[in-house]
């Protein structure tokens, strides 16, 4: 009954009428975002990727009719190619166990598949990490001895301005000596000159000495030989008496 009288009023009042339709556009607009959204979540879905590792039947001929001889041969299995049907697109190989077959052409390739080769590239990486860091090691070696040889460098540097500076030293010395024996050298020459001049000297005086010595003797001589021959003349001489 109060519907009936609500619905009545709505239809007898335009204002409620609108203020109605106004509630029901709101209320399909809130119900048109909902479904929106969720929408948007159902659509973000988790990423995925295929799979690289494919398994390859091997056939007992150049068809997909032929039995199987193997269940897969794993992707990057090395193996022989021993005959190619290029009509057919299948190609008869040996696995490394001596197994004979066929599989399709399409999934021959020359060289190793991506995965081996990011394996082998990882493998070849850390090898090239490990050189590097043994590098960086001998290189921090290097560095030290580098260093050790720069202080004894300086060191020896040092040492051999200390001996340069003593050795300078030395000549100024031995130039003093040598000049010092030089002029002893030429004292002693000197010494010997005079010695030698002294002992003529000495001789000579000697010498004279004796002459006068010896002058002084004759010299004495004569003169007692005078007084002698004197003596005899005086007593030879007569004597005269008083008288005469």
């Amino acid at each position: 009954m109060k519907e009936r009288i609500s619905k009545d009023r709505t239809l007898k009042d335009p204002s409620l009428k609108k203020r109605s339709n106004l509630q029901t556009f709101l209320i399909a607009l809130w119900l048109s975002a909902t479904a929106g959204q969720l929408t948007s979540v159902e659509a973000v879905a988790e990423t995925m990727y295929i799979t690289d590792s494919l398994s390859v039947p091997l056939r007992s001929g150049p068809s997909n009719a032929h039995r199987i001889l193997h269940r897969g041969l794993a992707s990057g299995s090395a193996m022989e190619v021993i005959e190619r049907n290029e009509d057919a697109g299948f190609a008869r190989i040996r696995t490394q166990r001596g197994t004979e077959g066929w599989i399709p052409i399409q999934y021959l390739i020359s060289e190793p598949i991506a995965r081996d080769r990011l394996e082998q590239a990882n493998i070849r990486m850390a090898q090239l990490d490990t050189a590097a860091d043994e590098l960086r090691g001998q290189l921090t070696s290097t560095e030290r001895d580098r260093e050790q040889i720069q202080q004894n460098n300086a060191r020896l540097t040092g040492l051999v301005a200390a001996l340069e500076t003593e050795l300078e030293d030395i000549k100024r010395i031995s130039k003093g000596a040598i000049a010092e024996h030089a002029s002893n050298l030429r004292l002693m020459d000197l010494n010997a000159r005079v010695r030698e001049e002294l002992e003529d000297l000495v001789a000579e005086r000697n010498a004279l000495q004796e002459n006068l010595q010896q002058r002084w003797m004759f010299i004495g001589g004569g003169l007692v030989l005078v007084g002698l021959l004197l003596g005899t003349v005086i007593k030879a001489r007569p004597r005269r008496s008083g008288w005469s």
